[in-house]
């Protein structure tokens, strides 16, 4: 029997060699309660180090508090490398840290809200290849900074945590296991979990900060006497005062053509004005569309070597003299610039610094992207369309813009942000009230046309919400300037273009259904920002302004 039990190891031991051997030895064990804690999540209701953790610090319940300090330490058995080795021994030590790291899974009372795979860039190479133990704090009152903390808010705001955990005792468990990208998504065991007891505070909210508010007279628009489920609001408002919706600062619906509903939170109020970021993105397009329109521009086919002389800027290639206006718009220049990446070369947060932006956007290098083809989110670029602008049509791009836009709108009152050159920055920050960037929503759920006077061509709309990506599967499509999203409420789905900007703004113009939403918050930079726009839009302005 020996001799069979023997041969059993060998044999598996010839079939396994790669799992049964580490790639990196990991570090070592000494801490009592590391030893003790193997394979756990330990809960903290202050900043610990390893150090001075003792067991009389680990929290097996507690009552939960938002502006308090929620802390985790987890412990392994091994380092994450060589987890992610174990689920593909063939990759190296590269390849696992660009494809792999840990997948989170948060349960409320056994069910599960939420699942992330962590970005693989979340992490130090050396912590993953050596580390047993690490603390993420996922609330902390002093914000520090940390992916853990952005992690809970998608957990938290952005994806029902916040339902999950009404007022009242829940158990929150947390999973972790190691994840690998290549052609799929391969998952290991769960190699650490813990969970906590949590007792939620019910919160005190009157009855005015619940009321429908009603709409004011004296605002430009026809008010709708059209019926909408009250409750559905009321509910919306309930949320917004129990602070899970957070940061939110106005709504406005407007349904076939006259104002329906007219919200203020936060302190903002019908004048306030208010900063929706890149919002403003699209006035550049719409701006372009009436330039056009009336012959200061030919198109938005015309190059930049038309409007510059681009062999006196750095980076001098021939691709840089094609880029059109169209790719700009449609953010596929091939410039090497990329919001989303912190080590593009073109990242808006390496221009405002700079002492000219368009200087700064003309003196990039290019990519082998072919325009027109490859999208990537290039705020830099529309500098440039407000530049082409400013030197194209009478008198600059302030003048023109009041004239041509903002006065037929009946818009007086707004501000924009300027560029080192003191020119309109169509990169965003236009600041204006929510029933004047409702206005400019509804110009084109009217087709361009307003108080009977035209201001954009039909044509211009109908290229502006097209989308010219449909064969990306990563996002829902980008016009120019305006961004594709498909809204789903029930059963029922209702396409939209879109102007969006950080801290979760929105002007929403629907395709089929005459219907145009203005949010306006001030979560600048917060992960929830965006998907709780979407949560309202989606389970409460649209199932209460389109009920029977």
């Amino acid at each position: 029997m020996k001799r069979i039990a023997l041969f059993i190891i060998l044999f598996t031991f010839y079939l396994y060699p790669a799992q049964n051997k580490n790639i990196f030895t990991p570090e070592k064990t000494e801490n009592l309660i590391q030893k003790k804690y193997s394979g756990k999540i330990v809960f903290l209701n202050k900043k610990i180090s390893l150090e001075n953790l003792k067991e009389s610090d680990i929290l097996t319940s507690t009552t939960f508090q938002e502006n308090k300090d929620l802390d985790i330490h987890v412990f392994f058995d091994n380092s994450l490398i060589n987890y992610l080795h174990q689920i593909d021994p063939a990759l190296n030590t590269d390849e696992l840290l660009t494809k792999g790291n840990f997948q989170f899974s948060f349960y409320v009372d056994k069910k599960l809200i939420y699942q992330e795979n962590l970005n693989t860039g979340a992490g130090t190479p050396e912590n993953k290849k050596y580390k047993t133990t690490f603390r993420i704090p996922l609330i902390s009152s002093k914000n520090e900074d940390s992916w853990g903390r952005y992690l809970w808010q998608r957990f938290y705001l952005a994806h029902d945590g916040i339902d999950a955990l009404a007022p009242g005792n829940h158990i929150l468990k947390i999973e972790i296991r190691p994840y690998l990208k290549t052609s799929s998504v391969k998952t290991g065991p769960i190699i650490t979990e813990g969970e906590i007891n949590l007792s939620i505070p019910q919160k005190n909210i009157s009855e005015q900060q619940i009321a429908v508010q009603p709409v004011q007279p004296n605002n430009d628009w026809i008010i709708s006497k059209e019926k909408f489920n009250v409750e559905i609001v009321r509910n919306l408002n309930k949320k917004i005062a129990e602070n899970r919706f957070r940061n939110i600062t106005g709504i406005a619906v407007i349904k076939n053509g006259k104002l329906l509903l007219e919200e203020y939170f936060n302190g903002s109020g019908r004048d306030s004005l208010q900063d929706t970021r890149s919002v403003g993105k699209s006035f550049s397009s719409a701006l372009t569309g009436i330039a056009i329109k009336e012959g200061f521009l030919t198109s938005e086919n015309q190059s930049l070597k038309e409007f510059y002389t681009l062999n006196e800027f750095k980076n001098y290639s021939s691709k840089k003299e094609n880029v059109t206006i169209k790719s700009l718009l449609t953010m596929s220049s091939g410039f090497d610039g990329n919001d989303d990446n912190y080590e593009s070369p073109g990242n808006e947060e390496n221009m405002y610094p700079t002492d000219n932006w368009v200087q700064f956007t003309l003196d990039l290098p290019m990519t082998e992207n072919t325009m027109g083809k490859t999208w990537s989110y290039f705020t830099a670029g529309v500098v440039v369309t407000g530049d082409i602008l400013d030197k194209a049509v009478p008198k600059g791009l302030e003048n023109y813009a009041d004239q041509k836009l903002f006065q037929p709108l009946g818009i007086k009152d707004y501000q924009w942000q300027f560029t080192p050159q003191k020119k309109p920055s169509l990169a965003g920050g236009l600041r204006m009230k929510v029933l004047d960037f409702a206005k400019f929503g509804q110009l084109y759920k009217n087709n361009g046309i307003w108080n009977g006077k035209t201001i954009l061509d039909t044509t211009w709309i109908k290229k502006s919400f097209t989308n010219y990506f449909a064969d990306n599967k990563d996002f829902e499509g980008y016009g120019y300037l305006f961004w594709r999203k498909v809204y789903k409420a029930g059963n029922t789905t209702f396409e939209a273009f879109q102007c969006s900007g950080n801290g979760g703004n929105k002007i929403i113009i629907f395709k089929n259904i005459p219907v145009v939403i203005v949010i306006t918050a001030t979560a600048y930079n917060q992960s929830y920002a965006h998907a709780q726009a979407e949560k309202i839009v989606q389970e409460y302005l649209l199932p209460a302004v389109m009920s029977k």
